[in-house]
Protein backbone atom coordinates (compact mmCIF):
# COMPACT_ATOMS: atom_id res chain seq x y z
CA UNK A 1 0.00 0.00 0.00
CA UNK A 2 1.30 3.62 -1.01
CA UNK A 3 -0.66 5.66 1.27
CA UNK A 4 -1.69 5.60 5.11
CA UNK A 5 -5.14 3.96 5.11
CA UNK A 6 -6.98 3.42 8.05
CA UNK A 7 -10.48 1.88 9.30
CA UNK A 8 -12.92 1.31 11.64
CA UNK A 9 -12.47 -1.52 14.12
CA UNK A 10 -14.44 -4.71 12.50
CA UNK A 11 -17.49 -6.57 14.44
CA UNK A 12 -16.69 -8.21 18.07
CA UNK A 13 -13.02 -6.23 18.38
CA UNK A 14 -13.60 -4.30 21.73
CA UNK A 15 -12.59 -0.76 22.38
CA UNK A 16 -13.29 0.89 25.79
CA UNK A 17 -13.90 4.69 24.63
CA UNK A 18 -14.56 3.74 20.64
CA UNK A 19 -12.20 6.17 19.33
CA UNK A 20 -9.58 3.70 17.82
CA UNK A 21 -9.11 2.93 14.34
CA UNK A 22 -6.97 0.58 12.62
CA UNK A 23 -3.80 0.98 10.48
CA UNK A 24 -3.98 -1.48 7.46
CA UNK A 25 -0.87 -2.95 6.52
CA UNK A 26 -1.96 -4.84 3.46
CA UNK A 27 -5.31 -4.55 1.29
CA UNK A 28 -7.95 -6.63 1.83
CA UNK A 29 -10.57 -8.17 -0.66
CA UNK A 30 -13.53 -5.86 -0.55
CA UNK A 31 -11.84 -2.60 0.25
CA UNK A 32 -12.29 -0.06 -2.23
CA UNK A 33 -8.85 0.73 -2.86
CA UNK A 34 -8.09 -3.59 -2.84
CA UNK A 35 -8.74 -3.49 -7.35
CA UNK A 36 -6.00 -0.73 -7.54
CA UNK A 37 -3.50 -2.08 -4.98
CA UNK A 38 -4.18 -5.71 -6.96
CA UNK A 39 -3.52 -3.95 -10.67
CA UNK A 40 -0.36 -2.09 -9.67
CA UNK A 41 1.01 -5.54 -7.84
CA UNK A 42 0.01 -7.49 -11.08
CA UNK A 43 1.45 -4.47 -13.82
CA UNK A 44 4.80 -4.32 -11.54
CA UNK A 45 5.09 -7.68 -11.95
CA UNK A 46 4.28 -7.91 -15.93
CA UNK A 47 6.92 -5.02 -16.75
CA UNK A 48 9.63 -6.81 -14.84
CA UNK A 49 8.96 -9.73 -17.35
CA UNK A 50 9.53 -7.29 -20.14
CA UNK A 51 6.08 -6.86 -21.11
CA UNK A 52 4.54 -2.99 -21.49
CA UNK A 53 1.24 -1.86 -21.19
CA UNK A 54 -0.76 -0.51 -24.45
CA UNK A 55 -1.81 3.34 -24.56
CA UNK A 56 -5.33 2.23 -25.73
CA UNK A 57 -6.06 -0.12 -23.30
CA UNK A 58 -4.05 -0.65 -19.55
CA UNK A 59 -5.35 -3.60 -19.47
CA UNK A 60 -4.15 -5.03 -22.59
CA UNK A 61 0.11 -6.34 -22.10
CA UNK A 62 2.19 -6.50 -25.13
CA UNK A 63 5.74 -8.03 -25.78
CA UNK A 64 7.86 -7.94 -29.06
CA UNK A 65 10.66 -10.19 -30.10
CA UNK A 66 11.96 -12.16 -33.30
CA UNK A 67 9.21 -10.69 -34.87
CA UNK A 68 6.62 -12.73 -33.04
CA UNK A 69 4.31 -11.12 -30.35
CA UNK A 70 2.57 -12.32 -26.90
CA UNK A 71 -0.79 -10.73 -25.84
CA UNK A 72 -2.45 -10.42 -22.15
CA UNK A 73 -5.66 -8.73 -21.03
CA UNK A 74 -7.11 -8.76 -17.62
CA UNK A 75 -10.38 -8.12 -16.44
CA UNK A 76 -10.26 -8.60 -12.88
CA UNK A 77 -8.76 -11.36 -12.06
CA UNK A 78 -9.33 -13.37 -15.59
CA UNK A 79 -6.74 -13.20 -18.22
CA UNK A 80 -6.57 -14.48 -21.51
CA UNK A 81 -2.99 -14.92 -22.86
CA UNK A 82 -2.38 -15.06 -27.13
CA UNK A 83 0.14 -15.03 -29.52
CA UNK A 84 2.37 -16.56 -32.23
CA UNK A 85 5.31 -17.17 -29.88
CA UNK A 86 4.46 -20.47 -28.17
CA UNK A 87 7.83 -20.47 -25.97
CA UNK A 88 6.94 -17.05 -24.61
CA UNK A 89 3.50 -18.09 -23.76
CA UNK A 90 5.08 -21.01 -22.14
CA UNK A 91 7.29 -18.96 -19.93
CA UNK A 92 4.67 -16.05 -19.04
CA UNK A 93 2.10 -18.66 -17.92
CA UNK A 94 4.91 -20.31 -15.45
CA UNK A 95 6.25 -16.77 -14.49
CA UNK A 96 2.77 -16.02 -13.54
CA UNK A 97 2.09 -19.39 -11.78
CA UNK A 98 4.92 -18.46 -9.48
CA UNK A 99 3.32 -14.93 -9.05
CA UNK A 100 0.46 -15.17 -7.99
CA UNK A 101 -1.97 -18.31 -7.09
CA UNK A 102 -2.76 -19.39 -10.60
CA UNK A 103 -5.60 -21.98 -12.33
CA UNK A 104 -5.07 -22.82 -15.99
CA UNK A 105 -8.19 -23.06 -17.85
CA UNK A 106 -7.53 -24.18 -20.89
CA UNK A 107 -7.97 -23.07 -24.57
CA UNK A 108 -10.62 -20.01 -24.42
CA UNK A 109 -14.15 -21.00 -25.13
CA UNK A 110 -16.32 -18.19 -23.18
CA UNK A 111 -15.18 -14.92 -21.66
CA UNK A 112 -17.28 -11.82 -20.03
CA UNK A 113 -20.40 -13.14 -22.42
CA UNK A 114 -18.13 -13.75 -25.25
CA UNK A 115 -18.04 -17.28 -26.72
CA UNK A 116 -15.62 -18.58 -28.76
CA UNK A 117 -15.54 -21.79 -31.09
CA UNK A 118 -12.43 -23.05 -33.07
CA UNK A 119 -12.56 -24.95 -36.70
CA UNK A 120 -10.13 -25.71 -39.42
CA UNK A 121 -11.76 -22.55 -41.16
CA UNK A 122 -10.89 -19.43 -38.18
CA UNK A 123 -12.03 -18.83 -35.19
CA UNK A 124 -15.70 -17.81 -34.63
CA UNK A 125 -16.86 -15.04 -32.13
CA UNK A 126 -20.41 -15.17 -31.07
CA UNK A 127 -23.12 -14.43 -27.69
CA UNK A 128 -25.80 -16.64 -27.95
CA UNK A 129 -26.23 -17.14 -24.47
CA UNK A 130 -26.07 -13.51 -23.91
CA UNK A 131 -28.80 -12.83 -26.19
CA UNK A 132 -30.89 -16.10 -25.17
CA UNK A 133 -30.53 -14.65 -21.74
CA UNK A 134 -31.38 -11.13 -22.38
CA UNK A 135 -34.40 -12.20 -24.47
CA UNK A 136 -35.63 -14.46 -21.03
CA UNK A 137 -35.06 -11.28 -18.91
CA UNK A 138 -37.09 -9.17 -21.17
CA UNK A 139 -40.09 -11.67 -21.64
CA UNK A 140 -39.34 -11.86 -25.74
CA UNK A 141 -38.37 -15.29 -25.92
CA UNK A 142 -41.55 -16.02 -27.37
CA UNK A 143 -42.17 -13.03 -29.19
CA UNK A 144 -43.03 -12.27 -32.51
CA UNK A 145 -40.04 -12.28 -35.43
CA UNK A 146 -38.54 -9.85 -37.70
CA UNK A 147 -36.73 -9.87 -40.26
CA UNK A 148 -34.57 -6.86 -40.11
CA UNK A 149 -33.72 -4.72 -36.73
CA UNK A 150 -34.95 -1.60 -37.70
CA UNK A 151 -37.79 -0.31 -40.53
CA UNK A 152 -35.87 1.04 -43.56
CA UNK A 153 -36.09 4.32 -44.51
CA UNK A 154 -37.22 5.18 -41.05
CA UNK A 155 -37.99 8.92 -39.32
CA UNK A 156 -36.91 8.12 -35.81
CA UNK A 157 -37.20 10.99 -33.91
CA UNK A 158 -37.32 13.13 -30.66
CA UNK A 159 -41.16 12.55 -30.27
CA UNK A 160 -42.92 14.29 -26.98
CA UNK A 161 -46.10 13.30 -27.58
CA UNK A 162 -45.28 9.37 -27.60
CA UNK A 163 -45.82 8.04 -23.90
CA UNK A 164 -43.17 8.48 -21.66
CA UNK A 165 -41.48 5.32 -20.41
CA UNK A 166 -39.18 3.83 -17.61
CA UNK A 167 -35.73 5.88 -18.57
CA UNK A 168 -33.76 3.17 -16.44
CA UNK A 169 -35.32 -0.16 -18.24
CA UNK A 170 -34.80 1.56 -21.56
CA UNK A 171 -30.78 2.96 -20.56
CA UNK A 172 -29.78 -1.04 -19.36
CA UNK A 173 -31.19 -2.38 -22.20
CA UNK A 174 -29.66 0.01 -24.82
CA UNK A 175 -26.63 -0.71 -22.80
CA UNK A 176 -26.37 -4.32 -23.17
CA UNK A 177 -27.57 -3.90 -27.05
CA UNK A 178 -24.34 -1.74 -27.60
CA UNK A 179 -22.22 -4.31 -25.42
CA UNK A 180 -23.96 -7.52 -28.25
CA UNK A 181 -22.89 -5.44 -31.19
CA UNK A 182 -19.32 -6.39 -30.34
CA UNK A 183 -19.94 -9.17 -32.22
CA UNK A 184 -23.18 -8.54 -34.09
CA UNK A 185 -22.26 -5.68 -36.54
CA UNK A 186 -25.68 -6.25 -38.11
CA UNK A 187 -27.32 -4.60 -35.10
CA UNK A 188 -24.77 -1.81 -35.01
CA UNK A 189 -27.01 1.09 -36.86
CA UNK A 190 -30.52 0.09 -35.72
CA UNK A 191 -28.69 0.29 -32.01
CA UNK A 192 -27.04 4.00 -32.93
CA UNK A 193 -30.52 4.87 -33.46
CA UNK A 194 -32.26 4.19 -30.37
CA UNK A 195 -28.96 5.12 -28.25
CA UNK A 196 -29.72 8.83 -29.28
CA UNK A 197 -32.70 8.98 -27.00
CA UNK A 198 -31.13 7.56 -23.95
CA UNK A 199 -32.15 11.23 -21.92
CA UNK A 200 -35.76 11.34 -22.88
CA UNK A 201 -37.24 7.67 -24.06
CA UNK A 202 -40.63 7.42 -25.36
CA UNK A 203 -42.59 4.78 -26.03
CA UNK A 204 -42.01 5.18 -29.75
CA UNK A 205 -38.28 4.46 -29.29
CA UNK A 206 -38.79 1.67 -27.06
CA UNK A 207 -40.27 -0.18 -29.73
CA UNK A 208 -37.89 0.06 -31.76
CA UNK A 209 -35.61 -1.28 -28.73
CA UNK A 210 -38.37 -4.58 -29.16
CA UNK A 211 -38.02 -4.99 -32.70
CA UNK A 212 -34.17 -5.32 -32.22
CA UNK A 213 -34.69 -7.93 -29.33
CA UNK A 214 -37.28 -9.66 -31.81
CA UNK A 215 -34.67 -9.66 -34.78
CA UNK A 216 -32.00 -11.13 -32.41
CA UNK A 217 -34.56 -14.24 -31.71
CA UNK A 218 -34.46 -14.91 -35.31
CA UNK A 219 -30.79 -15.37 -35.27
CA UNK A 220 -29.69 -15.83 -31.97
CA UNK A 221 -26.17 -17.89 -33.14
CA UNK A 222 -24.84 -15.25 -35.34
CA UNK A 223 -21.11 -14.00 -34.91
CA UNK A 224 -17.66 -12.81 -36.20
CA UNK A 225 -15.46 -15.60 -38.08
CA UNK A 226 -11.81 -14.59 -38.49
CA UNK A 227 -10.39 -16.86 -41.50
CA UNK A 228 -7.34 -18.48 -41.11
CA UNK A 229 -7.13 -18.19 -44.75
CA UNK A 230 -5.27 -15.87 -47.47
CA UNK A 231 -4.22 -12.08 -46.74
CA UNK A 232 -6.07 -9.14 -44.47
CA UNK A 233 -7.52 -6.63 -46.63
CA UNK A 234 -9.49 -3.72 -45.21
CA UNK A 235 -12.21 -2.02 -47.25
CA UNK A 236 -13.90 1.13 -45.91
CA UNK A 237 -16.94 3.20 -47.10
CA UNK A 238 -18.78 6.03 -45.75
CA UNK A 239 -21.97 8.39 -46.38
CA UNK A 240 -23.74 11.30 -45.31
CA UNK A 241 -27.04 12.07 -44.77
CA UNK A 242 -27.08 15.83 -45.15
CA UNK A 243 -29.36 17.47 -42.90
CA UNK A 244 -31.42 14.16 -42.25
CA UNK A 245 -32.19 14.66 -38.87
CA UNK A 246 -35.89 15.64 -37.57
CA UNK A 247 -34.67 17.45 -34.52
CA UNK A 248 -31.99 19.88 -35.20
CA UNK A 249 -31.85 19.46 -39.19
CA UNK A 250 -28.24 18.19 -38.68
CA UNK A 251 -25.87 16.12 -41.15
CA UNK A 252 -25.84 12.61 -40.05
CA UNK A 253 -22.18 10.55 -41.51
CA UNK A 254 -21.71 6.72 -40.79
CA UNK A 255 -18.71 4.21 -42.29
CA UNK A 256 -18.25 0.45 -42.56
CA UNK A 257 -15.16 -1.54 -42.87
CA UNK A 258 -14.72 -4.78 -44.29
CA UNK A 259 -11.86 -7.17 -43.30
CA UNK A 260 -11.76 -9.29 -46.56
CA UNK A 261 -10.52 -12.30 -45.25
CA UNK A 262 -13.93 -14.20 -45.49
CA UNK A 263 -14.44 -12.69 -41.80
CA UNK A 264 -18.31 -11.22 -41.75
CA UNK A 265 -21.66 -12.99 -39.90
CA UNK A 266 -22.10 -15.93 -39.95
CA UNK A 267 -25.59 -18.04 -39.09
CA UNK A 268 -24.70 -20.91 -36.61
Amino acid sequence: ILEEIYMDSPPGMTDSNGMKVCKLKKALYGLKQSPRAWFGRFTKSMKAFGYRASNSDHTLFLKRGKGKITALIIYVDDMIVTGNDQDEISSLQQYLASEFEMKQLGNLKYFFGIEVARSKHGIFLFQRKYTLDLLSKTGLLGGKLVDTPIEQNHKLFQCSNSASIDRGRYQRLVGKLIYLSHTRPDITYAVNVVSQFMHDPRKLHMDVVERILRYLKSTPGKGILFSNHGNLKVEGYTDVDWTGSKDDRRSTSGYFYFCRRESCTLEE
